[in-house]
């Protein structure tokens, strides 16, 4: 671990897993998409793609994306996510690690496509965005993607303020080797407006 707490864990005390499943699972119930994220990766990518979904939470998209045929690996730093991850596909690959230590995971670096959904960039600990960026880009192959989405004020955040802008973030991105290829308002697609409070950020990681 970086020595530091997430701003994830700060809200959650690490004990979120199981009322996070409930959550979506209530929100499925009630007719709401709730596999937005999966669908705009699979549009993204070509048929049996391997993908690293980092920050996996409960596996809500990982296992979405391994239904539509996709080979997926989940890594998240709470175990109570990942505990709910495991019950609900035991068969897929559920690792318990800190983003910005991921190379001490012994992962393989060619996955097509790395996801950071769920506002996983905005909740890493204070300081370590860069680093983080940083390990995600070095597990993609050549050509590979990186696919976050991040709120960028308090609408769209469980905090009073952003604590990353997209140029803060754009910035750690390029340093990481990456260039923007997309950048939308929603998981739908929608197009994105200087000033949103929300962005879908498609990098990739140029081929050699």
């Amino acid at each position: 671990m970086t020595g530091q707490r997430d701003r994830w864990a700060e809200l959650t005390g690490g004990q979120a897993g199981e009322e996070y499943a409930r959550r979506f699972a209530r929100l499925a119930e009630s007719g709401h998409d709730v596999h937005g994220e999966a669908t705009l990766c699979t549009a993204l990518l070509k048929p049996g793609a391997r993908v690293l979904d980092a920050g996996c939470g409960t596996g809500r998209i990982a296992i979405r994306l391994a239904e539509l045929g996709h080979h997926c690996t989940g890594v998240d730093v709470d175990a109570s996510m990942l505990a709910v991850a495991r019950r609900e596909a035991p068969g897929q690959g559920w690792l318990l690690g800190d983003l910005a230590r991921l190379d001490t995971l012994g992962l393989d670096t060619d996955f097509d496509l790395v996801l950071a959904a769920g506002n996983v960039i905005p909740l890493l600990a204070p300081g370590t965005g860069v680093t983080v960026v940083g390990q995600l880009a070095a597990v993609l192959r050549p050509g590979g993607l990186l696919v976050t989405g991040m709120g960028l004020d308090a609408a769209h955040l469980p905090l009073e303020e952003a604590p990353v802008t997209l140029a803060e973030f754009d910035d750690w991105c390029a340093r990481a080797g990456l260039a923007l290829r997309q950048r939308y308002a929603t998981w739908s697609g929608d197009p994105y407006s200087d000033g949103g409070g929300y962005a879908v950020s498609v990098h990739t990681r140029p081929a050699v």
